[in-house]
């Protein structure tokens, strides 16, 4: 039971470099163990996933790193085979290296393939913080401090530690202040992109400069951490022209979700703990695609329904979480924006 990886289709990164067309997130959202999460990885291996989408605030790095060693000391699986990506916190951004030399030692990995900024300024929360509470050191994005944290990480390609790098929770006009400054390009963007919230212009943005999206929350996230729903959320999955697709193709909404992004151009990372949904969700590549229609009736679902609103970044004097994602086309209190 299973895909073989060698079918999975795969995405060429501005490198050169192919990497799997869908990878695993290994979110717990608050509601999974560490345990629960790496049994989950451990079957995933077995059932054809190459990448794998972690992050030192997951709180279980150590926990998948067991079960990334032990497929390669038992042959499942090389090393160079897997495409592992994680992140450094926020709280990390002036020590980058000794973030990424923990996440190496925690994973078990000898080297990181996609290292990812988190989130585009140094505001910290504490793990399970509900979504009232604020740090009063928080700030706005400062374009002086995002590149040192970059540069940082272009350092770790420079000693063979980091392959590529990643940029995730970013903007448009965030990107403008930055994207002529990177000495080495960044090869993908993580972002949340499902049926009900395409960031089609930063989509295409992306696309435009070559950076590779990475959609989290692909099926709309209905575990997402209790702090992140809101009763103006969307279910992307029960809405109804969504549904029938998935009824005339005989499969549960989510498949149609994750065939949609793959065949969009975006790569997905579901999580599931359950082995028949992330086996399910990797053998969405090996059925049959959606019509075009389809994928033009998809297109028109589109309802600004951002499900991570980042509340708990919000810096004093900041107006709402609206002022984090640059709604109006400005970086909100930018310091040294030109």
């Amino acid at each position: 039971m299973g895909v073989d990886p060698s079918k999975v289709p795969q995405i060429t990164l501005n490198t050169g470099d192919k990497v799997p067309c869908m990878g695993m997130g290994t979110f717990g959202s608050d509601r999974f163990t560490p345990e629960q999460v790496s049994n989950a990885v451990a079957g995933a291996i077995r059932a054809g996933y190459r990448m794998f989408d972690c992050a030192a605030c997951y709180g279980n790095e150590d926990q998948i790193g067991e079960v990334f060693k032990a497929a390669i000391d038992e042959g499942v699986v090389e090393r160079k085979d897997l495409y592992i990506m994680t992140k450094v916190w926020n709280d990390m951004h002036r020590e980058v290296e000794k973030s990424a030399r923990k996440s190496i030692a925690d994973l078990q990995c000898d080297y990181i393939d996609l290292y990812f900024i988190h989130w585009p300024f140094p505001n910290y929360h504490a793990p399970g913080c509900d979504v009232d509470s604020r740090n009063p050191d928080s700030k706005p994005f400062s374009v002086e401090e995002f590149m040192d944290t970059y540069r940082q990480i272009e350092e770790l390609v420079d000693k063979g530690l980091v392959r590529h790098i990643g940029i995730s929770n970013m903007t448009i006009p965030k990107l403008e202040q930055v994207v002529d400054k990177f000495r080495i390009k960044p090869v993908a963007c993580e972002m949340e992109l499902h049926p009900c919230f395409q960031q089609q212009e930063l989509f295409d943005y992306l696309r435009a400069h070559d950076i590779q999206p990475i959609g989290f929350m692909p099926l709309g996230s209905p575990q997402r951490p209790e702090r992140d729903i809101v009763a103006t959320d969307i279910a992307d999955m029960q809405v109804p022209e969504f549904k029938a697709i998935a009824e005339k193709h005989g499969v549960h909404p989510a498949i149609i979700a994750l065939k949609w992004a793959v065949q969009r151009g975006q790569i997905p990372i579901p999580f599931s703990i359950h082995e028949a949904e992330y086996v399910s969700n990797l053998n969405s590549t090996q059925t049959e695609p959606l019509t075009d229609e389809e994928m033009a009736t998809i297109a028109t679902l589109e309802k600004n329904n951002r499900l991570v609103k980042g509340q708990v970044f919000l810096w004093p004097g900041a107006t709402d979480w609206h002022d984090l994602w640059d709604e109006d086309g400005v970086i909100v209190d930018c310091p040294d924006a030109k």
